[in-house]
């Protein structure tokens, strides 16, 4: 009789986390107690760290030098050429370039964000898209990101990194007093855009 609770109890306990599905909000559904919590399907979130760092440097430089030595002698004129007078002509021309160029870009966008899961492809990569806009003293700052992520790149903690994320397209905006006092005036605008 007492083996009979105690195996009854044994397989109720070892068929325990089967029977149990976690409903609560945040930890996905039809997932086992004992996996991670990550996005794996349409309308999971998931954490995004931008860690973006960009350097471009090109230099052009053109150097030309032209050299021209041109010398004649003539004369006199002899029989009915003898009002041709002795006479020469000499010609030096110097033609020289010398062009440098540079040009020099940084960039840097540190953030973090959470983005929605919007499709899964067929081989099980999660199509992703999420918008953060943030609102300070007037002015506005916008993140948007588009990209795919692989499952297997997503850390337990649902986070990924930006730069493990194909086809990513991170845009950064502003709007506000303090983007519009930073842009240049019309007239400077229109000065540059002729010269």
């Amino acid at each position: 009789m007492n083996y009979r609770k105690v195996l009854l109890i044994l397989a109720a306990l070892l068929l325990l986390p089967f029977a149990l599905k976690v409903r609560a909000e945040g930890y996905g559904r039809h997932q086992s107690l004992f996996t991670d919590i990550k996005a794996h399907q349409v309308g999971d979130i998931l954490t995004v760290h931008i860690y973006e760092q960009s350097r471009a440097s090109q230099q052009v430089e053109t150097k030309t030098e032209k050299n021209t030595k041109f010398s004649t002698q003539g004369g006199p004129g002899t029989g009915p050429l003898g009002f041709i007078p002795l006479f020469g002509v000499d010609a030096d021309a110097k033609n020289s370039h010398d062009g440098k160029g540079e040009n020099l870009r940084n960039g840097s966008l540190r953030a973090k964000m959470s983005v929605t899961v919007v499709a899964v492809k067929p081989n099980g990569d999660l199509l992703i898209e999420g918008t953060r806009t943030v609102g300070i003293s007037g002015d506005r700052e916008v993140f948007t990101l588009t990209g795919a992520v692989r499952t297997k790149d997503i850390t337990a903690d649902n986070v990924i990194l930006s730069h493990l994320i194909a086809d990513a397209e991170i845009h950064y905006s502003g709007k506000g007093a303090g983007n519009t006092a930073a842009r240049p005036g019309l007239i400077t605008r229109f000065i540059n855009w002729i010269f």
